[in-house]
């Protein structure tokens, strides 16, 4: 019986003579080609959702199931690449539609026409077991691509070539017939295999000193960004994606606005990796639906990034998600079950939010990988959300928090104030923070838990004597509270704030931040001793030693000892004594 439209609402439509379709199945839909999936099926109708525009669509137009669920193309060539929600590359899209892209285009994620150099490690005749390494294609900027055997294969190699290769030629053969070649397809919905999972043993760095010094997360590691509308989620997103120390980056653009994505294209094409010295786009990936295109593909959007990352984790990498932003993927199932007629849970997601939240950033992890030789690789996720009115109890946060390690929480008067990042510190937290001790002890200095755990005590004291400060003045404090006020002021504003625009301090390595979090607190621990021997708060000459810090703070990597030396002077003439040795 040939398969027919019999219903279209919106994204959803229904079709008759689906009685053998499969759940998740990808369809073609009309004599427009539309893509859609399988949601649900019911005797001889399914119910469908569709990817595209669904304008024009009429009754009784034609199906043609496809047999398979969503999948991407997973090979060399996907670095610096720009995928829609369904893993479509815009730069072939637009070569086909112009500007605005037209219903029912195929395109795959990698040029079946490109070519590839392929240097094979492994002979004709050889085992091989399913994640062993066959060889590696070396991609733009000195990237090595490594090239797998396909999870669920294994055998004798009966050939394996080299040399220069199309991205859809057969590089060899196993003796049961299966065909090896450099790009592989994987399902998006479902999790690609590993050998074992591990626990983190380092942290992921991200160059923003609040995350790296207060909050910090480990590789494979979850983290909950919220914050209500102007809070800054996306250029911490973008700021992570340039400086954290990643071998590959996925960033997702789910549901955001279009200008803020061609404004991550134009600065990762100009900026440089301070690692590596690449390009920032040379090891990332961008998945973008903007708010203008399908819902459908917005809510496909997240598992199209997440199997990317996957893949390059099992390649033996480091790879980063920024998704940006969850609550959109939400709202994406929120409209599919309405219109769906599910039972509705609270403000209207459907019942199952919490566990969809919970499968998809299960995903992240650090492991252990398949094959030979023996290498281990992670997916660190970075979730932002948007709560509406900063309401960090709607569903989404709640779910989000309920699997996240670290929660980065985002203070509205804090953006307001001009504070980047805009973390609120009391709300905050990470539970990977004493497990990454001993890594920065050992690899930055051994005081960084100490001095952590000081200031975090430092800026708690300072909430409270805030609130005592708002209501009989600061001048009504004693010198020490006042001390401590001016202090925690300078940490906030000098420590932990980040200009994203200042080439010096866009990033701050570990020494660096330890440094400045050090030297504050030095300040602090100084004018103590100066009150103790007789000073008054007034007598303090905090100015000279803010500016110093600030100074350090702003300085280029040539002249941070000179600027310490100084720094270390200042600090010393708040008791009248010499600089430190």
């Amino acid at each position: 019986m040939t398969a027919k439209l019999t219903r279209v609402v919106g994204a959803l439509a229904r079709a008759s003579g689906m009685r053998e379709a499969m759940l998740n199945e990808l369809v073609r839909v009309g004599d427009a080609n539309l893509l859609a999936e399988v949601l649900r099926v019911v005797g001889d109708e399914a119910t469908l959702q569709v990817f595209e525009e669904t304008s024009g669509l009429a009754l009784e137009q034609p199906l043609r199931r496809q047999g398979l669920p969503l999948a991407v193309d997973l090979g060399p060539g996907l670095l610096g690449s720009v995928l829609d929600g369904i893993g479509r590359p815009l730069s072939a899209l637009v070569a086909r539609t112009g500007d605005f892209i037209a219903p029912g285009v195929e395109a795959t994620a990698i040029d079946p026409a490109r070519r590839f150099v392929f240097r094979p490690s492994r002979s004709p005749g050889d085992v091989v077991a399913e994640g062993d390494v066959l060889g590696t294609v070396e991609e733009s900027g000195g990237f090595e691509h490594r090239i797998l055997v396909p999870p669920e294969k294994g055998g004798v190699l009966r050939s394996l070539r080299s040399g220069e290769l199309r991205a859809s030629d057969p590089i060899g053969e196993l003796d049961d017939g299966t065909a090896l070649a450099l790009v592989q397809r994987w399902p998006v919905r479902r999790p690609r295999p590993v050998s074992a999972r591990v626990a983190g043993t380092r942290p992921l760095l991200t160059g923003q000193r609040i995350f790296d010094f207060l909050f910090p997360v480990a590789e494979g590691g979850i983290v909950a960004v919220p914050g209500g509308f102007g809070t800054g989620k996306t250029v911490i997103e973008q700021s992570l994606a340039k400086y954290a120390e990643a071998d590959v980056v996925v960033y997702i653009g789910c549901g955001e606005r279009g200008n803020e994505m061609a404004e991550v294209l134009h600065e990762f094409a100009e900026l440089r990796d301070p690692r590596s010295g690449r390009r920032v786009l040379d090891r990332t990936v961008l998945v973008v639906n903007t708010s203008n295109m399908p819902v459908a593909a917005r809510e496909a959007s997240i598992y199209v990034g997440l199997t990317i990352a996957e893949y390059f984790r099992d390649q033996g990498y480091r790879a980063a998600v920024m998704a940006d932003s969850l609550s959109r993927w939400a709202e994406a199932l929120r409209e599919i079950g309405s219109r769906l007629q599910e039972m509705p849970g609270e403000e209207g997601y459907p019942t199952y939010l919490a566990g969809r939240t919970a499968k998809l950033h299960e995903r992240a992890g650090r492991v252990r990988c398949l094959g030979a030789p023996e290498r281990s690789g992670s997916v660190t996720l970075f979730s932002a959300v948007s709560p509406p009115s900063g309401d960090f109890s709607e569903p989404v946060t709640q779910a989000c928090l309920r699997v996240a390690g670290a929660l980065w929480a985002l203070d509205p008067a804090l953006a307001h104030q001009r504070q980047f990042p805009a973390v609120d510190a009391q709300a905050s937290y990470s539970l990977y923070a004493e497990s990454m001790e001993a890594w920065f002890g050992a690899e930055v200095d051994a005081r960084w838990g100490a001095t952590r755990r000081e200031l975090l005590a430092l800026l708690e004291r300072d909430g409270e004597l805030r609130e005592v400060a708002a209501v009989v003045g600061p001048e009504a404090l004693e010198d020490a509270d006042r001390l401590l006020l001016a202090t925690a002021a300078l940490v906030r504003e000098t420590v932990l704030g980040q200009s994203a625009f200042d080439p010096n301090d866009a990033y701050s390595s570990p020494d660096k931040t330890h440094m400045l979090a050090h030297s504050a607190l030095d300040i602090h621990e100084r004018g103590k001793r100066a009150l103790a021997a007789g000073a008054t708060y007034e007598q303090l000459e905090l100015g000279p030693a803010r500016r110093a810090l600030v100074a350090l703070r702003d300085a280029p990597a040539s002249e941070i000892r000179a600027r310490e030396s100084e720094l270390a002077a200042r600090i010393a003439s708040l008791t009248g004594e010499g600089a430190p040795p």
